[in-house]
């Protein structure tokens, strides 16, 4: 594939929807909620000891219902469970009409009025463009479409993919534990003598 890039990934910003150990190796996810493609990437990067920055690639003209399902995340993002919205519509997405949306609105305990309000507002409608053309810039063509580092890969993580991921990782070294300052002194004097 060649590379499209125009820009490097837009910086993290506190907007953007981030999880996972900040230790780990952050993985930028670009997709969209009606490709089984992406739902594979969410399965495979949940078991996966990375940070995960979650990004809009929402083509309406490519999957129609990519846009709203987009803007009804960032919707319950505003109530504070965007995660919790995006795990149920990569697990079920068979289940993302309005009146499943609704459902899981509901079960999620958020205010139905002020979710169905902000899924179709201006600034959220926005926000999943903006995330789109940023990724378009970064060379995305295609979802899922992963980004770590400088690193584009299109598709879905394969095993090697995690398995570099993974390898990645520094694993924190710890001293073990004394039982008196006496005891403190006498490793930092062995230590520094070695």
């Amino acid at each position: 594939m060649s590379d499209l890039r125009s820009a490097p990934a837009p910086a993290l910003t506190d907007e953007d929807h981030v999880r996972g150990d900040l230790a780990a190796p952050l993985v930028i996810f670009y997709g969209d909620y009606t490709c089984p493609r992406c739902a594979l990437t969410h399965a495979r990067l949940a078991g996966a000891p990375v940070r995960v920055a979650f990004r809009h690639f929402a083509i309406a003209a490519k999957h129609p219902r990519a846009v709203p399902l987009a803007a009804a995340a960032e919707a319950a993002g505003a109530q504070g469970r965007f995660w919790e919205l995006h795990d149920a519509l990569f697990e079920d997405p068979g289940h993302t009409d309005d009146p499943y949306l609704w459902e899981h609105a509901k079960a999620l305990g958020l205010d139905l009025d002020r979710f169905e309000r902000d899924r179709r507002s201006a600034p959220v409608r926005e926000r999943v463009r903006e995330q789109t053309r940023g990724g378009m810039r970064a060379g995305v063509a295609v979802t899922p479409t992963l980004i770590e580092g400088r690193t584009i890969v299109p598709g879905p993580p394969d095993a090697e993919l995690i398995a570099r991921l993974t390898a990645t990782i520094r694993v924190p070294t710890f001293r073990k534990r004394t039982e008196s300052a006496a005891e403190t002194q006498a490793d930092r004097k062995a230590e520094h003598e070695q």
